[in-house]
């Protein structure tokens, strides 16, 4: 049995930082390295930025979607590469944004048992099938020691349309957003089970100072060029992981702006960084910017 991921995390936090680096090989950035789009060029690829990053940062997330392109022989890279990145000390986060219902999501979720071919340390997930739908998911990541993301505020442009719209039930009008969150807040309270109520921030905090500090195992995705937090992460009990870093706009003062102090927000970086590349050295370096970047 693995320790719990949330624990893993905050060690790996505190030894590296927290930069996540994406692990994104499309297209444009395999003629910028001057790779072949095919699975070879794509081994490479994955085995150039493992070997250059996996033993200094604290997560790789590869996205799943461009391994599965290339077929078996793409998921192939991706099981070596997941493989040697854990090997090496960094934890692999898998960007899979899986969500399904039943036997289906308990499918998708054996990716996070340690017998797995490609087992890796958490996985992000979609709730929009509803908050149950994910249940397979968390019985499998806390029997399993693995982690989950939940899919919560993005910052794609048309984002709004779904998650800004209003559920209304015996907690008042929430967001679609803001139910994701304290869904998740629930799934990190001590003793909550799926049926009860959703615990109220209050009541979290009070469990919280009585527990002490602690990183819960399952985590919210809110976007790092946000204009504005417009919803409340008080109370979560988990990370928050951060993508936008870099190409898309978001700063490491985005991060204070949006999230403040006190909370662990794990920022994810991915085209920033591997355009450095080939160059392992010039890969790394552009890491430790980065890292030097969130921790001052």
């Amino acid at each position: 049995m693995r320790a719990p991921f949330g624990e893993r995390l905050a060690d790996a936090v505190a030894a590296r930082g927290p930069l996540c680096v994406g692990i994104d090989p499309h297209v444009p950035l395999l003629e910028r390295w001057g790779l072949p789009d095919d699975a070879d060029g794509l081994r490479l690829f994955t085995e150039a930025v493992v070997d250059a990053l996996a033993g200094s940062v604290a997560v790789l997330k590869p996205q799943l979607a461009f391994y599965e392109r290339h077929g078996s022989r793409g998921v192939a890279v991706l099981e070596d590469a997941v493989a040697r990145a854990r090997a090496a000390g960094a934890l692999v986060l898998l960007d899979a944004k899986r969500g399904d219902i039943g036997s289906t999501m308990d499918a998708y979720a054996d990716y996070l048992r340690p017998e797995h071919p490609l087992a890796v340390d958490a996985m992000t997930v979609s709730p929009y099938l509803g908050p149950a739908s994910l249940q397979p998911a968390v019985d499998t990541a806390r029997s399993c020691g693995g982690g989950l993301f939940v899919l919560a505020r993005t910052s794609n442009p048309d984002a709004g349309t779904l998650q800004h719209a209003v559920v209304r039930g015996g907690a008042g009008e929430r967001s679609v957003a803001q139910v994701v969150v304290d869904t998740v807040r629930g799934w990190n309270t001590p003793g909550w089970v799926v049926g009860d109520p959703l615990p109220d921030v209050a009541a979290v905090r009070d469990l919280a100072s009585r527990l002490g500090p602690t990183t819960g195992s399952f985590g919210v995705v809110v976007g790092a060029t946000l204009a504005e937090l417009d919803i409340d992460l008080d109370g979560l009990g988990g990370p928050i992981l951060a993508p936008g870093l870099g190409a898309q706009g978001g700063s490491a003062s985005d991060l204070r702006r949006l999230f403040g102090a006190g909370r662990a927000v794990v920022p994810t970086v991915s085209r920033d960084v591997l355009a450095a590349g080939p160059d392992p050295v010039a890969l790394r370096a552009a890491a430790e910017r980065w890292t030097e970047a969130l921790a001052a």
